[in-house]
């Protein structure tokens, strides 16, 4: 497995093309406001122990502020010829302003630096917004893991596979 991306050359990239828009690597002292717009974002949010358990294993964080604010993160993972986004999430407040481009632009420089020619997610049947900016992007739909994720009332809802094939991003050379 590749080491842990490292975006901080696109960080820096947007930071200048963005104006007040900062990205950082997400870090445990920003675990508070993450868990904060988990909450405000999703019914069935991630926990504080999921958060350390992907940085502790090495995972891509990344979190975008607009001043002091923080408005939106996301936490993908490394692997074989791939990075899995995790879980992308921008505050309510702060949503349409190209924050989850910004985010994602960076998961994809970062995945061209590191050699992952492929980006796969999985997002709620019933998230159109999300389906359809993952479309935008050049993202294809690939399939559907029934029952995936917890709903209201007991019930589960499906997801949406999708993948992404990464411009530029050449798989390592094998010896």
């Amino acid at each position: 497995m590749p080491a842990s991306p490292d975006p901080s050359a696109t960080v820096e990239a947007q930071e200048r093309a963005e104006g007040g828009r900062r990205l950082l690597r997400l870090v445990t002292t920003h675990l508070d406001a993450v868990l904060e717009l988990e909450r405000d974002s999703y019914d069935f949010p991630w926990s504080r122990g999921n958060f350390i358990d992907s940085l502790a294993a090495g995972y891509l964080g990344l979190v975008a502020f607009e001043g002091e604010t923080l408005v939106a993160y996301l936490v993908a993972m490394p692997g074989v010829g791939e990075m899995h986004l995790l879980n992308l999430s921008v505050a309510p407040s702060a949503r349409r302003r190209g924050h989850a481009q910004a985010l994602l632009d960076a998961l994809e420089e970062a995945c061209r630096r590191e050699g992952l020619p492929q980006l796969w997610l999985e997002v709620r049947e019933g998230n159109a917004a999300a389906r359809a900016l993952y479309r935008r992007r050049g993202f294809e739909e690939m399939g559907v893991r029934r029952g995936y994720y917890p709903a209201t009332g007991g019930r589960r809802e499906d997801a949406v596979l999708m993948r992404l094939c990464v411009p530029g991003a050449l798989p390592y050379a094998v010896d």
